[in-house]
């Protein structure tokens, strides 16, 4: 054996205790498959004090001064399970313009400024991993990284938020409404006390604005996605959903597009979204997570599994782990950042979607023509059109319309323009419509 690897490891909450669990309970497969053993040379946290249980690791381990530990000589690997951006972001630049090798699983950082760690992972030499940082185990980045390199990329489609699958599953499932599941799924500890970055599409489009970057050759930050939550999802919606044949998922959309001229783009986008039950995202159900990649040769792929969980999170963290570990020892370190292609990012409202909409309107006649008119006056056409009696007995009718595609800007404006109509009384549901039914 050669002489161990040793990692820093920055932060030991739920994630980073278990990677401390499975490098003690898995340290001679390690050191089998490294051709080194693999030692901790120190552990930066905020309190050292608090109580993490029965961790095997010498409590002399442990440190509040994590810039010190990251500059210690010794140190050869840097694992970030810290989060947030700073001060992440400064120990991950030390370190790798120091030469260190960086393993993260930090999305936030990655979707803000992924472009700052790459450029001072080339300019030291070391490697930068992040599988952890999207889709908790499932192999995902690397396949897009590496296994698929020699493809071309034409979409990926996501269910990344274990949180929001858990609780739209749940209103598909039982009828709830939002508020109910997402008290169940809080109960059931799949969602924080404050569940702000996953009901409203922020932990989805950090992970979004990575997946793009990679399958794309192109930087895409945060601020490059379209985002909109779940909150706005109501009963009824799910409920009309399943008249269709439909269920409704938060899904993360990275597509590439050419336009007349041949000028490519890519559109990256997080929303609610009707898919039809047929489709394979349809069936991911729980808290599970699913990335659905389309691409020229390869066709469609699927990669499926727990998302997030510490257990899951430190498996793919020790898989970067070793693989950055074998690169130090023979000298080489992996291919740096493709970025080449640098694709224009295209907004929101150029990208072809399809809606879903459902209005509450007066009942008599010429309704139906009024409102075709509006569609026809922003050049989208109409695919179903449903008519049924209102709630409450009081006359008015419930129009459910579902269009073919259009421009997003072209949508959203006939929306509006319907929401001034005398003749409608509300527009109760907009939703968008993906997976083709």
């Amino acid at each position: 054996m050669k002489q161990p690897v040793r990692l820093a490891l920055l932060g030991c909450g739920t994630v980073g205790a278990e990677v401390v669990r499975l490098l003690h309970e898995q340290s001679a497969d390690l050191a089998a498959r490294i051709g080194a053993p693999l030692e901790i040379a120190g552990i930066a946290v905020r309190r050292i004090g608090r109580d993490r249980g029965e961790l095997p690791v010498d409590p002399a381990l442990f440190t509040t001064d994590a810039l010190g530990l990251i500059k210690r000589d010794d140190v050869d690997v840097v694992v970030e399970v810290v989060g947030g951006i700073e001060p992440a972001r400064s120990w991950l630049v030390e370190a790798l313009r120091a030469g260190k090798s960086v393993v993260t699983a930090n999305k936030a950082l990655l979707a803000e400024d992924g472009g700052a760690l790459h450029d001072a992972a080339v300019e030291g030499g070391g490697d930068l991993y992040y599988e952890a940082s999207v889709a908790g185990a499932i192999p995902l980045l690397r396949p897009l990284r590496e296994s698929l390199h020699g493809d071309r990329i034409t979409q990926v489609t996501g269910i990344v938020n274990g949180t929001t699958n858990f609780i739209l599953s749940a209103m598909h499932a039982t009828g709830a409404g939002f508020a109910e599941a997402l008290e169940e799924a809080t109960a059931l500890g799949y969602a924080e006390a404050d569940p702000t970055a996953d009901v409203e599409g922020f932990d989805a489009a950090a992970k979004a604005a990575i997946l793009a970057s990679l399958a794309f050759h192109t930087r895409v930050g945060a601020a490059d996605v379209h985002r909109e939550g779940i909150t706005e999802v109501t009963a009824a919606d799910v409920a009309s959903a399943k008249a269709m044949g439909c269920t409704i998922k938060l899904l993360c959309i990275a597509a590439r597009s050419t336009d007349a001229q041949g000028q490519e783009s890519v559109n990256v986008r997080v929303h609610p979204a009707l898919i039809p039950l047929t489709h394979p995202l349809a069936s991911v159900g729980d808290a599970f997570n699913a990335v659905f990649v389309e691409a020229d040769a390869a066709g469609q792929l699927m990669f499926y599994g727990r998302g997030a969980g510490g257990a899951p999170t430190a498996s793919a963290v020790l898989g970067d782990v070793v693989a950055v570990s074998r690169n130090r020892l023979a000298g080489v370190r992996s291919a740096s950042e493709s970025s080449y292609a640098a694709l224009p990012v295209r907004p929101m409202g150029e990208a072809l979607t399809r809606y879903h909409i459902s209005l509450d309107v007066a009942d008599r006649p010429g309704v139906l023509e009024a409102v075709a008119g509006v569609f026809a006056r922003h050049e989208v056409s109409l695919a179903t059109v449903r008519q049924g009696p209102a709630g409450g007995g009081n006359g008015d009718a419930v129009l459910v319309i579902v269009t073919h595609v259009a421009p997003d800007a072209a949508l959203a404006a006939t929306v509006d323009e319907l929401r001034g109509l005398e003749i409608v009384r509300s527009v109760t549901s907009v939703l968008r419509v993906e997976g083709g039914f």
